[in-house]
């Protein structure tokens, strides 16, 4: 039984469908970091600034916009971690 011989030994006709896939990989990366980024910014940043420069309704209680903001934290980094298993796909 012969081992599998390593990625850059491919042969050309082999070789082919590697920067496809490379794109595909990055695409998909940069589209699970932007809905991350996404949530960070309008769910996570924006209430809290909101509260704390005094823009927001006073009837929402501040602990509600911060407990809220730490959910789409969490989230966002939750959506990250997809996006970064998405890069290890990248083959030479």
């Amino acid at each position: 039984m012969s081992e599998p011989s390593p990625p850059s030994a491919l042969e050309p006709e082999d070789r082919q469908g590697v920067p496809i896939a490379n794109e595909r990989a990055k695409r998909s990366a940069t589209y699970a970091n932007g809905i991350a980024i996404s949530i960070f910014a309008v769910g996570g940043l924006a209430p809290v600034f909101s509260v704390f420069y005094g823009s927001a309704p006073s009837s929402v209680p501040a602990s509600a916009v911060l407990f809220s903001a730490g959910v789409c934290w969490f989230m966002s980094g939750v959506l990250h971690l997809p996006a970064r298993r998405f890069l290890r796909r990248l083959r030479p």
